[in-house]
């Protein structure tokens, strides 16, 4: 494995077409909800959309009116075309970045917690990008927005010493494919925050790009039922407790210790911060606990303005955005996801 690091090479996203700002939403709502929901409930979710931290959000989808009552076996076929063809746009570019050829790919690990189908979502990829039949391939479910960080953990153990390929991880969700409409108030701020689109990361082991430095994972399962999915009546619905933001800050900061400590770094020592933007109020209360500045978090709340939560892939996009922006070569970057679970993935990266 040359000199036994890993490197994050190339880094894409992909959103599908169709968006929709949050006034449009709030007319869907109108439209389509207005003779279900109390008026208790209305008059929460138009406080919900109002908010300025999200201003647009792309969604996998032609128009919002299939959503109104989708079924089942229709949204999973949505779900799977999106998923693949996103993935998949991602993928290209991202081996475009790093003028790598689809033949030298030799790993492929892809996370979703949007949708299940069986043969997984790599099983597609395989096809469509021409990928290797020996191409090691594997897909990750459970780790909800958390997990971009431990599918790079996943692709960087599966680079073999001394082997030329590349691996490449994908996360991609389509959260319209859990769209669930009622008086509950998890409902409510996931149909206002949540939306669509993939992130895929070439990984080598060759000097390039960003050098991985360690990584930890923390899990907290006492809070489980602060964050996840839950099956009703055969279907995804999402649970959001509304004391997650006072509970997050805590074991955010431990994980970011566990791998700063180590390290011998301290917080100053970060010039980067590439948080997952679950939501204003996360995003606040992760950046009081860890005494960061407004301005460590403008790539993150950029990510949450204009694209929305896309759930695992949201802090690859906003990794995207940091690389954008441009980095120097020493610049370190602390990528830090967390979801179901609760658990909590930290990512510490140096640019060479």
């Amino acid at each position: 494995m040359g000199n036994g690091a890993v490197y994050l090479a190339s880094l894409a996203t992909a959103t599908p077409p169709y968006t929709i700002g949050q006034d449009e939403a709030q007319v869907f709502v109108d439209t389509h909800y207005s003779h279900r929901l109390k008026f208790r409930t209305q008059e929460i979710m138009k406080k919900i959309l109002a908010h300025p931290g999200i201003r647009r959000r792309h969604l996998a989808l032609d128009d919002t009116s299939c959503l109104v009552d989708e079924d089942p076996d229709r949204r999973i076929a949505r779900f799977t075309q999106w998923a693949v063809d996103l993935s998949a746009q991602a993928i290209e570019r991202a081996l475009r970045q790093c003028k790598t050829h689809p033949d030298q790919v030799v790993a492929l690990v892809v996370n979703t917690c949007t949708g299940y189908i069986c043969p997984g979502l790599s099983n597609y990829l395989i096809e469509k990008m021409g990928f290797s039949r020996n191409t090691r391939a594997y897909d990750l479910v459970g780790s909800g927005c958390g997990g971009a960080v431990p599918n790079l953990q996943m692709g960087a153990g599966l680079l073999r010493p001394g082997e030329e390929g590349v691996a490449v991880c994908v996360s991609v969700e389509i959260c319209s494919a859990t769209f669930q409409m009622d008086n509950d108030p998890s409902l409510l701020v996931s149909n206002a925050i949540f939306a669509d689109g993939a992130a895929a990361v070439v990984l080598w082991n060759r000097p390039g790009g960003w050098k991985v430095i360690a990584s930890e994972s923390l899990h907290v399962p006492e809070h489980r039922e602060l964050i996840r999915y839950v099956y009703k009546k055969g279907q995804l619905h999402n649970q959001l407790s509304r004391s997650l933001p006072t509970v997050i800050g805590k074991p955010v900061s431990e994980a970011v210790q566990s791998v700063l400590v180590p390290q011998g770094l301290s917080i100053a020592d970060i010039d980067h911060w590439a948080i997952h933007g679950g939501g204003q109020s996360i995003i606040s209360s992760v950046r009081k606990e860890l005494g960061l500045s407004d301005a460590m978090l403008l790539a993150t709340t950029h990510t949450l303005a204009n694209y929305g939560n896309v759930s695992s892939p949201s802090v690859l996009f906003t990794l995207r955005k940091i690389m954008d922006n441009g980095v120097k070569a020493g610049d370190r970057c602390m990528v830090v996801a967390f979801g179901a679970g609760l658990s909590i993935h930290v990512l510490l990266l140096q640019a060479v």
